[in-house]
C-alpha cells in the first residue's frame, strides 16, 4: 500500500504522522512510504533520515493526497486539505468531529474513509491511541497552569508548591482519567494541594489505593464541584466521552464567582470543551480573561512538545497503521471491532454513534456499510 504522510499545518503543530523509524518498519512489511519534504524538520528529523528509512520524498502536499491510498496524519485536516481528500482513499488522524461540523461535512463530502485515533478501542475499554497524547497534556496542564498563575500572565501570582510557612496552591482535577491521573501526579509532586473529582466511585478508589492521603477524590455532584472549583487557583478540566462533545460542568456564573486570578486549563476544549467560558486557542496566544480569571484552552496541547509527543503516538498507531496497510482498509476493520469503532466517516455517512449524535446527522453502522 502506498501511505502519505503530509506536514501539519494546523498553526503551531509540529509532530509527524510518521517518523523514521516507523517509516522502516512499514516498508519491511512491503509497503511504499512517501513523506512530504521536511515534514518533521522542526523536531530534528530530516529527508534524509526518511530516505535511508526507505521512504520517498514528495516536493508538496498535493503530491501526497493525488497518490496516497492511505494517508496518516497527526491533527484534523484544515479545509485546505480536506478539498485534497477523495474517495477511495483513507485518513488516519485524530479528527475530534463532535466539536467541528464543518469539518465533518468536507470529509463526507469527500467520499473518503476517516478513521479517528481518538475513538480506536482497546480490549480493556481504553483509548490506546489518546492515551499517549493525553499523558503528555495531562503533564502539560499542570506546567501551563503554574505559568498562566504568574501575575505576569495575569494570574493570581501565586507558588503552585508554596513555600515553607506558606501555604501551597490547590488544584483540583475534574476527571480522573488518563489526563487527570498525570495531571495529579505532576501537581502533586510539585507540592500542591490536590483534589480529583470523577463520576465513577470505582475509578476513583482506584486513585486512593495508588495516592492514598496524597490525593483528596470527591464524587461528581453540582454542589461538589461548586464548592472545590471556588477554593481552587488551578481548576483542570479533562473530562471525555468518547467521540462525543464534552460536557459544561463549570457554569458561566461559577467562573464569575472564582478568585480573581485564578486559573482554568480546558484540556477537554478540542471536543468543545468542559467550561462554559472556553473557547479554542494557540500556542501563539494560548490564554484569555475572562472575569479575572484566566483560560488556557490549547486544542493541540501536545503539541508544545512535539518531538516527544510524536514519537509517543508514533509508538501507539503503528500497529494499526500496519494492520489497514497489511490486510486492506475494509478487511482490517471488519475483522477488528476496536479499529471498526474508530470509523468515525465512510463513504460519505457518519459510522460512529457519538458523532452522529453530537452533529445531529444519522448514523450508520459500519459493519452493515462494510459487509
Amino acid at each position: 500500500m502506498l501511505i502519505g504522510v503530509p506536514r501539519e499545518i494546523k498553526e503551531y503543530e509540529f509532530r509527524v504522522g510518521i517518523t523514521p523509524a516507523k517509516v522502516r518498519e512499514l516498508v519491511r512489511h512491503g509497503h511504499r512510504v512517501l513523506v512530504e519534504t521536511d515534514a518533521a524538520r522542526p523536531i530534528g528529523l530530516f529527508n534524509g533520515d526518511y530516505e535511508r528509512a526507505g521512504a520517498e520524498i514528495a516536493g508538496s502536499r498535493e503530491e501526497i493526497y493525488e497518490q496516497a491510498e492511505l494517508v496518516v496524519k497527526v491533527k484534523e485536516p484544515q479545509p485546505d486539505e480536506c478539498k485534497l481528500l477523495k474517495g477511495g482513499q483513507t485518513l488516519f488522524t485524530y479528527l475530534h468531529l463532535a466539536a467541528d461540523s464543518r469539518q465533518a461535512r468536507l470529509l463526507q463530502k469527500s467520499g473518503c474513509t476517516a478513521i479517528a485515533y481518538e475513538t480506536v478501542t482497546d480490549e480493556a475499554g481504553g483509548l490506546p491511541l489518546l492515551a499517549p497524547m493525553s499523558e503528555v497534556a495531562g503533564r502539560l496542564a499542570v506546567q501551563a497552569g503554574t505559568h498562566s498563575l504568574e501575575i505576569t500572565s495575569g494570574g493570581r501570582g501565586v507558588l503552585l508548591g508554596g513555600v515553607p510557612g506558606v501555604e501551597s496552591a490547590k488544584v483540583v482535577v475534574i476527571g480522573g482519567g488518563v489526563v487527570g491521573t498525570h495531571a495529579a501526579r505532576i501537581a502533586r509532586g510539585m507540592g500542591a494541594r490536590v483534589t480529583i473529582i470523577d463520576n465513577q466511585v470505582s475509578r476513583l478508589r482506584q486513585l486512593d489505593d495508588l495516592y492514598g492521603r496524597e490525593l483528596v477524590t470527591i464524587f461528581a455532584t453540582e454542589e461538589n464541584i461548586e464548592h472545590h472549583v471556588l477554593e481552587a487557583e488551578l481548576v483542570i478540566g479533562a473530562v471525555l466521552v468518547p467521540g462525543a462533545a464534552a460536557p459544561k460542568l463549570v457554569t458561566r456564573d461559577l467562573v464569575r464567582a472564582m478568585k480573581s486570578g485564578s486559573v482554568l486549563v480546558d484540556v477537554a476544549i478540542d471536543q468543545g470543551g468542559c467550561f462554559e467560558t472556553s473557547h479554542p486557542t494557540t500556542h501563539g496566544e494560548p490564554t484569555f480573561i475572562f472575569e479575572g480569571v484566566v483560560h488556557y484552552c490549547v486544542a493541540n496541547m501536545p503539541g508544545a512538545v512535539p518531538r516527544t509527543a510524536a514519537f509517543a503516538l508514533n509508538n501507539a498507531t503503528l500497529p494499526f497503521t500496519l494492520a489497514l496497510a497489511n490486510k486492506g482498509i475494509e478487511a482490517a476493520i471488519r475483522d477488528d471491532e476496536h479499529l471498526r469503532r474508530g470509523l468515525n466517516v465512510y463513504q460519505g455517512q457518519i459510522t460512529h454513534p457519538e458523532v452522529a449524535k453530537a452533529l445531529g446527522e444519522p448514523y450508520s453502522d459500519p459493519q452493515k456499510l462494510i459487509a
